[in-house]
């Protein structure tokens, strides 16, 4: 699994017009799914995510995490975290996982994040265009691959 984290002073997601999560302080996950990800990648990334310390303490120094500050989170699913720009200028995404296994692990994720967390995680719709709007904060935009725990 590949995501994108990042911490936002606010963040939505919509849908056809509807607006299917909206935060204020808190983390925009994007996560990519691939065939070879497992329920131990889905394991390490939510402990990761909910640990991760990137939120200002009292003296503005980055030591707190999203729970620190009672923030939220959106997740939204982006498969184009996989593509594949090595050959031409149309990238592939033959790495990607299809729908059929890529809904039950993006499922699986928001609910390991929900039970780490402790509180309601919000989602965009897998699948839909959705239109997402955020103000990054800082901007603080960290990538994690599950495949290259660094």
């Amino acid at each position: 699994m590949k995501i994108v984290l990042q911490r936002v002073s606010e963040a939505s997601v919509t849908v056809d017009g509807q607006k299917t999560a909206d935060i204020k302080k808190g983390l925009l996950v994007l996560v990519g799914i691939e065939d070879a990800d497992t329920q131990d990648d889905i394991d390490w990334l939510s402990g990761k995510i909910i640990k991760m310390r990137i939120f200002g303490d009292e003296n503005d120094v980055m030591n707190c995490s999203v729970q620190d500050v009672d923030g939220d989170i959106i997740v939204v699913s982006q498969f184009t975290l996989h593509a594949s720009t090595k050959k031409g200028n149309r990238p592939s995404y033959i790495k990607a996982a299809k729908p059929d296994f890529a809904i039950p692990m993006y499922e699986s994720f928001v609910k390991s994040l929900e039970k780490e967390f402790g509180k309601k995680v919000q989602t965009g719709i897998f699948g839909a265009d959705m239109k997402v709007n955020l103000l990054n904060d800082g901007p603080v935009t960290i990538l994690i691959d599950s495949k290259n725990k660094e």
